[in-house]
């Protein structure tokens, strides 16, 4: 996942980069100030506990200009993926009238009425007058002008081209087209709960499609990253393979308590999070948005992550996939960012405990370090925290996660950042890292449930992450991990916003998880250059914490020093030659032989010495 705010640890002003660069678009496309009130990709707002209020009539590309860039649809009413049609919601059962805290589709437009008349919110909140100093992601109202956005991974292009420059989508294609064929499976799925459960179940699906209602309501010309197409598209691929509903049992989704909440965030940011129901839509950070619906949404992933791991670790199931949004890992002990509103890894691995697990491990494979779940159990050693991430020196968002961040206090060691250098990451480098870091010590720390925080964004063709991850890759993880915790396994989605990607990526660790699919050899995967420093890197400081990587460290060190000497020897003879003169046999490099060379062959006269030329 992804934002442009200011990273934890960095210097005011100083904004860590998404990775947009490697795909060919400048972050000055996604940086965007309206042409017709100087107002810098956002309307004026106000601040209190984190969330941004916004109201009607203020700018925020709602101005005429703004209306005149709209891609498609009427003015003020642009095409978006992944938006409810309201007049279809009952027909499609996508709401629960039974909740409370989850407005009904029909409700929004009396909704805005309501708030247009006059409602300000006022007697909700305390105001302060605060700017955010955060940069907007979405691309400038000029950018907009002859352009579309492609539906698989939202990146603009050009009116002229057919296919996306990054993706290479069709324009106008519907990825998540076959999302009606997983629908109508839902109302036949076997459900599995722990009053249900009589036998053991193999796999067992998280989702509810009050999660689709959390959407960005703000008009905009470009898609956000992280919408509601996301899950149709996943959930319209297990119905394509044949893997849901008939080899995977569904959880009945819940909404997740606030006594549940604050063991892993404070009441204020729970409450914070909770009052967006009564707003049409506001923003915590310029990219993390929320709508009426956002925080039943929410509660509902984390509630579904929780039961999941509640399940698994009792036995009644033996692995889980938490098909979920919003995403959770960047959501911190007080804040929401990076399009994160609860951190649904951290509740999933406290419900575990709490079910018996003494020991949680937590593999975080998004191409973004999850700053909210490590900020969460740094100094806690019951719970080994481990990320694979892009961090280029905290210049990659949220720029935390450098390897040198190992947990505090008790919880030294219990913290394990592999942070990739530059973008372009592939299958080879992960594999290798998990060869020599994750597994040994995840073997060691011996967890009795492994959960993934499963970002699919370091897939190849992902627009956010640009690294080179493919379905065999992330399938090939699955399987190393799944001897962790004799199988007890928890995948939980997390960022990843190429829809094609994410679709086959997350299909094909489920058929891990139902053991069907691909075996893979043992065989040590070739790194990169820059894959083998930082996995190196890692080992020297983690090997402090986990003697299991000593041996391995050093082992990896002489090949190191063997590989680097041989380079060294063929470099050195290439400078001695270079240095002995420019073209001609060796044996002109000898007294008067070279002389005759030059005389001969060359036609030139002898050089002079310095002593002789004086």
């Amino acid at each position: 996942m992804t934002s442009n705010m200011r990273p934890l640890n960095s210097k005011k002003g100083e904004v860590p980069s998404h990775g947009r660069e490697n795909c060919g678009v400048s972050d000055q496309a996604f940086h965007g100030k309206c042409q017709s009130c100087d107002s810098v990709g956002k309307s004026p707002h106000s601040r209190a506990n984190g969330v941004s209020l916004k109201e009607s009539g203020t700018c925020s590309f709602s101005c005429d200009h703004a209306n005149a860039l709209l891609v498609d649809g009427p003015k003020g009413s642009p095409a978006r993926p992944g938006h409810i049609d309201s007049t279809n919601c009952d027909q499609h059962g996508c709401l629960h009238a039974k909740n409370e805290s989850c407005m009904p589709c029909n409700d929004l437009q009396e909704e805005s009425d309501r708030e247009q008349a006059g409602d300000t919110l006022d007697d909700l909140f305390f105001f302060n007058d605060e700017e955010d100093d955060d940069i907007d992601w979405e691309p400038s109202a000029r950018l907009a002008e002859n352009r579309w956005f492609c539906l698989n991974c939202t990146m603009p292009n050009l009116d002229e081209v057919k296919h996306c420059l990054n993706c290479h989508e069709l324009k106008g294609s519907e990825v998540a087209a076959g999302y009606d064929v997983f629908k109508t499976h839902i109302a036949r799925a076997a459900l599995v709960s722990a009053d249900t459960a009589s036998v053991l179940v193999s796999t067992a699906i998280g989702f509810d499609e009050r999660m689709l209602l959390h959407s960005e309501m703000e008009t905009k010309p470009n898609p956000h990253p992280e919408r509601p197409n996301r899950l149709r598209a996943i959930a319209a691929s297990l119905a394509a393979a044949g893997i849901f509903p008939s080899k995977c049992a569904l959880v009945p989704p819940r909404e997740i308590t606030k006594e549940e909440l604050v063991m892993v965030h404070t009441s204020d940011h729970v409450e914070s999070v909770e009052q967006t129901k009564n707003m049409l839509y506001s923003y915590f950070t310029s990219d993390t948005y929320a709508n009426g619906h956002s925080a039943c949404a929410a509660k509902l992933a984390a509630g579904l992550c929780a039961d999941l791991a509640s399940l698994i670790v009792s036995g009644r199931v033996r692995n889980g996939f938490a098909l979920v949004r919003p995403p959770g890992h960047h959501a911190g002990v007080k804040q929401a960012m990076g399009f994160c509103l609860h951190n649904n890894a951290a509740v999933a691995a406290l419900a575990a405990q709490k079910a018996g697990a003494k020991k949680v491990l937590i593999v975080d494979w998004d191409v973004h370090h999850g700053n909210g779940t490590q900020e969460i159990f740094e100094g806690n050693k019951s719970i080994l925290y481990i990320s694979l991430h892009r961090h280029e020196d905290g210049s990659f968002y949220p720029g935390t996660g450098a390897a040198d961040e190992v947990g505090v206090l008790d919880g030294k060691g219990f913290s394990v950042n592999i942070p990739w250098s530059c973008g372009g990451v592939g299958d080879n480098d992960y594999i290798f890292a998990f060869q020599h870091v994750v597994l040994p010590i995840a073997t060691e720390f011996a967890p009795d449930i492994t959960i993934i925080s499963a970002g699919f964004d370091a897939a190849r063709g992902d627009p956010l992450g640009c690294c080179d991850v493919t379905p065999a890759g992330y399938s090939q993880m699955t399987s190393m991990l799944t001897a962790c915790s004799e199988g007890k396994l928890l995948v939980i989605l997390e960022g990843g916003y190429n829809l094609r990607s994410i679709s086959s990526s997350a299909t094909e660790v489920v058929k891990v998880l139902l053991a069907d699919g691909p075996s893979y050899g043992t065989d040590a995967a070739a790194p990169s250059k820059e894959g083998m420093q930082t996995v190196l890197h890692v080992l020297d400081i983690q090997r402090k914490y986990w003697p299991v990587l000593v041996p391995i460290f050093a082992s990896l060190q002489a090949q190191q020093g063997q590989t680097s000497s041989k380079y060294a020897n063929a470099e050195n003879k290439l400078k001695r030659r270079m240095l002995m003169g420019g073209p001609g046999p060796v044996w002109w490099k000898w007294g008067s032989k070279r002389l005759l060379y030059e005389i001969l062959f060359e036609g030139r006269r002898p050089r002079k010495s310095k002593a002789r030329g004086k």
